[in-house]
């Protein structure tokens, strides 16, 4: 009994790490289906969507860096959410809204032909969360393709340009841009746990990419992703997961979320463990939030991407349990020399683990202990997020 216990935990975390990655990369790359691509529309069709929280100086540089954009002749407004009132570190809507008029005197004394698209900022009375405001400035916009970002993160000159050209397949409903981790400082050090998250992002990103050429991508990536207004649905006021609910709605209409990796914005890694664990928390207790709030998507005769959805996202909530029963019933198995061998395995990958933030805590650059930091602090943090959910402590405000 011990033993079947110790392979069932073993293959089933063999499947969630490994066998899934390398699955969804053959369907991948022997069942791929091609998005047709087209030149972005010069119709200004598009509308930029930011839901923004006391933000700061930091929303001018967002607006800026998209009036920057190469595609800048596709979108037509750029609308943008304050969730309730703003504090003395905010920038007022009238400096916002200006950047626009402002843009457009210079290029008409430049001589150039290039329209600026329209600033609107709308700021609400009461804090409610992401989901909410999204709920109420869809309505307001007026674009056929509507681009989610957030205010935080810049954009690449060319990536409105390069999600835009997916939305000329009509399959493509849509279209998650590339997050990329840049450090503050190219000089420094890669700390552990940046060089743990950055492991596991590109890790992420090889999945998603395979599940948006085999189908869909269950999810997008919140910062920068796109899609058609006619496929938005308003989302329940407390989801903490809205770059996921609302891509899986556009695809259980039928249509295709795909990942653009020319379409890229730029952020910081965590610098520790807590601040990793912490995001990595609401993600998490968000994925089983969704579970309530969307039940069919675990029906396989509901759900058109049940096996992506089952593989990437649900199964990952077992993993602790997982880890657990397969340490201790390895434990219970020390009389044979594989499983002995196994054992000593295990106990020096946690240990990594804790050789990895000890040097967390002392600044030591010790990049090579920065998967197995990063592995143990995933499972830790899911196991607390489940707990999360399991007492409804889901708070749909950010900070």
């Amino acid at each position: 009994m011990v033993t079947i216990i110790f392979l069932v935990c073993f293959g089933v975390l063999t499947y969630i790490y490994i066998g899934y990655p390398v699955l969804i990369w053959l369907l991948a790359t022997f069942c791929s289906r091609t998005i047709h691509k087209g030149s972005v529309s010069p119709q200004r069709q598009c509308s930029v969507v930011i839901a923004a929280y006391h933000e700061g100086p930091v929303l001018l540089s967002k607006v800026e860096s998209i009036l920057n954009s190469s595609g800048l002749s596709s979108v037509r407004e750029i609308v943008i959410g304050f969730d309730g009132p703003q504090d003395e570190n905010d920038v007022s809507p009238e400096k916002i809204e200006a950047i626009s008029r402002f843009r457009s005197t210079q290029l008409m004394r430049e001589g150039s032909p290039c329209q600026v698209p329209e600033v609107r900022v709308f700021v609400f009375p009461e804090r409610r969360g992401k989901a909410q405001v999204l709920n109420d400035l869809v309505p307001l916009t007026r674009g056929e393709i509507l681009i989610m970002m957030d205010a935080r993160q810049m954009i690449h000159a060319a990536a409105i340009g390069e999600l835009l050209a997916n939305f000329a397949d009509e399959i493509v409903g849509v279209v998650s841009g590339e997050l990329v981790f840049r450090n503050l400082n190219e000089e420094s050090d890669v700390g552990v746990v940046q060089e743990g998250v950055g492991f596991y992002w590109r890790y992420e990103k090889f999945i998603r990419r395979c599940e948006g050429r085999y189908r869909s991508v269950p999810g997008a990536t919140g910062a920068l992703y796109g899609i058609r207004r006619r496929l938005f649905q308003p989302i329940p006021g407390g989801t903490l997961l809205d770059d996921v609910a609302i891509p899986m709605q556009a695809v259980m209409q039928g249509c295709r979320c795909i990942f653009e990796p020319a379409a890229e914005v730029f952020d910081v890694p965590s610098l520790t463990s807590g601040q990793e664990s912490l995001r990595k928390r609401r993600t998490i207790a968000g994925v089983v939030q969704l579970m309530r709030l969307y039940p069919r998507w675990l029906l396989p005769w509901r759900n058109p991407i049940w096996f992506e959805f089952v593989s990437h996202k649900v199964l990952r909530l077992v993993s602790p349990i997982l880890l657990v029963g397969l340490f201790l019933s390895n434990l219970w198995l020390l009389d044979h020399l594989v499983f002995e061998l196994f054992f000593v395995f295990q106990s020096l990958f946690y240990l990594a683990a804790l050789a990895g933030l000890v040097a967390q805590k002392k600044g030591w650059s010790a990049q090579c202990l920065g998967v197995p930091l990063m592995f143990v602090a995933l499972n830790l943090t899911t196991a607390l997020a489940i707990f999360d959910a399991a007492r409804n402590r889901f708070n749909a405000s950010w900070k």
